[in-house]
């Protein structure tokens, strides 16, 4: 199957933008020319407010009044080294709106300032200080979940299986679980559009530190034991057909299902990695958000 034809138009879009390869910047570029590609949303949130977890920036998403509503805590993509706030802002309005309950996005550290495990860190803190303050969030934190996209699918998955606070559910869009980067779809998709191999590879190597670093759970949550991931909460996990991540999140899923998880897998033909952030642009993306807010409601309510 081909790329859909909206997204073979925003693959054109980006290709004619690209002049550099993204993976011969340095990461200060990278990310102003990530940053300069985004597009503000207008949709309106009951409240947004800027607070700080410990020492990490977060934005909370509330979409009403209510005092006891569930928490999605969101990490945004980008590869662990580019992406913030803004970047995937759309993303956390959409997801809140549509599911009914709150969304924290955390802006943890990126490498290669800071390598892992410093992201994961950041997350795991920005989780456990949520569930710690969740009155003054006006949360329920018997009703917490995790979920993010690509390197926030990872810190996510890697989150969950720290067992740090209990969870109901976790969001994995096409996550990052395996470092070593040798699923098939890894050579067959090398050249997709937006995420290639080698940009992939940049990505990894400068949020690695060695080759250990990769065969440790918390960067690589594909090694997980099956005792560890029978006690994992209901997971939805998002791939696209034209994703070097593809099969790496496929198997991923595969393995909590074969042990008693309840995980839905869903791959989106025609689509290629990062489409999740294209809610204005791409109808896959709109009905990917509607599957992930329907399963985030449900778990949470």
């Amino acid at each position: 199957m081909p790329l859909h034809p909206q997204a073979q138009a925003v693959a054109d879009f980006y290709a004619a933008m690209r002049t550099t390869p993204f993976e011969e910047l340095p990461p200060s570029e990278a990310r102003a020319l990530y940053s300069a590609g985004q597009i503000p949303s207008t949709e309106v949130v009951h409240e947004i407010r800027e607070i700080m977890a410990g020492t990490i920036p977060c934005r909370l998403y509330r979409p009403s009044a209510q005092t006891n509503l569930g928490l999605l805590v969101f990490f945004h993509g980008g590869g662990w080294v580019i992406g913030d706030l803004n970047s995937h802002d759309g993303v956390c309005r959409s997801l809140a709106n549509k599911s009914g309950h709150a969304v924290l996005a955390v802006d943890y550290r990126l490498a290669p300032e800071h390598k892992f495990p410093a992201a994961f860190d950041d997350c795991v803190t920005a989780l456990q200080w949520a569930y710690n303050n969740a009155a003054s969030l006006g949360i329920d934190n018997t009703r917490m979940a995790v979920g993010g996209d690509s390197a926030g699918g990872n810190l996510a998955a890697a989150v969950a299986l720290t067992e740090v606070v209990p969870l109901k559910f976790q969001m994995l869009i096409y996550p990052a679980v395996d470092m070593r980067m040798e699923s098939p779809s890894i050579n067959e998709n090398a050249n997709a559009p937006i995420l290639t191999k080698s940009v992939m590879t940049w990505f990894v190597d400068h949020y690695m530190n060695s080759d250990a670093d990769r065969l440790n759970m918390s960067a690589s949550p594909i090694v997980a034991s099956d005792e560890l991931l029978k006690r994992m909460p209901p997971a939805m996990v998002i791939t696209a057909q034209f994703d070097p991540l593809r099969d790496e999140g496929e198997a991923y899923g595969k393995r909590l299902v074969e042990n008693g998880v309840s995980a839905t897998i869903t791959r989106y033909n025609g689509a290629f990695h990062g489409f999740f952030n294209m809610i204005t642009m791409l109808d896959d993306a709109q009905s990917a958000h509607a599957q992930a807010s329907t399963l985030l409601k449900k778990y949470l309510d």
